[in-house]
């Protein structure tokens, strides 16, 4: 029987063997974690498609202003979210809609402080995992750590 500490991290694991990140809350602004992190990925060799309604461009790349403007023909492995709490409940709508229509968004990912139970119960019954609550820059840094200890 595996613990709910364990389904996490296998889970945590699985979503750092993404290869495409949409970043839902993707800001222009460096300094800013939402700016911050998904730059981080970038440079670990993550593929970020940036959803910020106010930017035409984020890191030379095309800015959507919402999921469901991401062209069907990208295929999403993670969507990490950037936004308040409250707003989590209607981004889980367009994750349902998408990963329903196009078959690709599994996993989601809630950045530290973002937490709502009721969605991501919502999200489950529909297949998707959801990470709540953590910083997907420390769980790759603290898995890139793990990995390099193991090496030696």
């Amino acid at each position: 029987m595996t613990t709910k500490e364990e389904s996490t991290n296998k889970l945590i694991e699985q979503a750092l063997t993404a290869t495409t990140i949409a970043v839902i809350g993707c800001s222009t602004s460096p300094g800013k974690p939402a700016h911050d992190v998904p730059a981080y990925l970038i440079k670990h060799g993550y593929d970020i498609i940036p959803i910020n309604p106010f930017a035409k461009q984020i890191f030379d790349t095309t800015a959507y202003d919402s999921l469901s403007a991401v062209p069907d023909d990208y295929t999403i492995d993670v969507i990490n979210v950037f936004r308040p709490s409250e707003e989590v409940a209607n981004i889980v709508e367009s994750v349902i809609e998408r990963h329903t229509q196009v078959g690709d968004s599994e996993i989601i990912w809630l950045q530290r402080g973002i937490r709502d139970n009721a969605a991501a119960s919502k999200a489950s019954k529909t297949g998707i995992d959801v990470v709540q609550d953590r910083c997907l820059k420390v769980a790759h840094e603290a898995h890139t750590k793990t990995d390099s200890d193991a090496l030696g």
